[in-house]
């Protein structure tokens, strides 16, 4: 099985790519991010004729999450029902006996903003759900894909000094993000040898993506079941490379 998350940047703008890419890379399930769609003006027809189901949860401009999948949705879960959030960020279901959930973690805009408290709350119910979630899936396997927009180390950063104590990378966000993974998850990305400064993430402004000046942002954390199972997990940086492309690149992980 072949699972990925992509935060794409606007689905309406992005709908031509995302479809190219599922055509090259068939995968199994695909969490997106950034779909930026109200309900009612997303893309069914279209992901219906490449092969996929999908749930979504949306709303107008901003956040907006989806999850496609080859096999049957069932169990579908919108929202953290811990927090209380209009901001539509996650979403959950159960497809072939493993729970998936679609993230996108609030980006915090700056350590002493307002946003970076909410992201702080955000992550810590996050926490809380996620255990809950890990009692009742674990065991058969949980998958948490998305824009974590959380550098985990230095590694993940093309100038760590530069980035500093800045917003996503800065300790509270890093020990939010290991607070995670501390409840039984593993980041799928580092189960392997990858090549140094491999990033998700490249700002659209000067040459980002051209200088490889990019974060390593976009994760999969797997419950212990699905973290033994996975053979391969790597960053598809070929739609990046795109005219009008997302800002993002796919991350995809394989599970035997």
């Amino acid at each position: 099985m072949k699972i990925a998350t992509w935060n794409v940047n606007s689905l309406k703008v992005r709908l031509p790519h995302l479809l190219q890419w599922l055509e090259v890379n068939p995968v199994d399930v695909l969490c997106l991010q950034e779909t930026k769609l109200e309900d009612y003006k997303f893309p069914f027809a279209e992901i219906n004729a490449a092969g996929y189901q999908v749930a979504f949860s949306g709303q107008k401009t901003y956040n907006g999450v989806a999850i496609l999948s080859k096999l049957p949705i069932t169990d579908v879960v919108r929202n953290n029902p811990r927090f209380d959030d209009p901001q539509q960020r996650i979403l959950a279901a159960t497809i072939g006996g493993v729970r998936f959930i679609s993230a996108y973690v609030p980006n915090g805009q700056a350590v002493d903003s307002d946003k970076y408290v909410y992201k702080l709350a955000w992550l810590a119910s996050l926490n809380d759900w996620l255990a809950e979630e890990l009692r009742t899936h674990g065991e058969q396997g949980l998958a948490i894909l998305g824009d974590y927009n959380i550098a985990p180390e230095d590694r993940d950063v093309y100038d760590p000094v530069g980035w500093g104590d800045e917003v996503l990378c800065s300790p509270k966000e890093r020990a939010a993000l290991a607070g995670l993974i501390g409840l039984g998850l593993t980041d799928s990305f580092r189960l392997f040898e990858q090549p140094e400064k491999s990033f998700s993430w490249w700002d659209y402004r000067q040459l980002g993506y051209q200088k490889n000046k990019g974060l390593r942002i976009d994760h999969i954390l797997l419950s212990e079941s699905l973290a033994k199972r996975c053979v391969a997990c790597a960053i598809d940086r070929v739609p990046r490379k795109w005219t009008q492309p997302s800002d993002h690149a796919p991350v995809i992980a394989t599970l035997g």
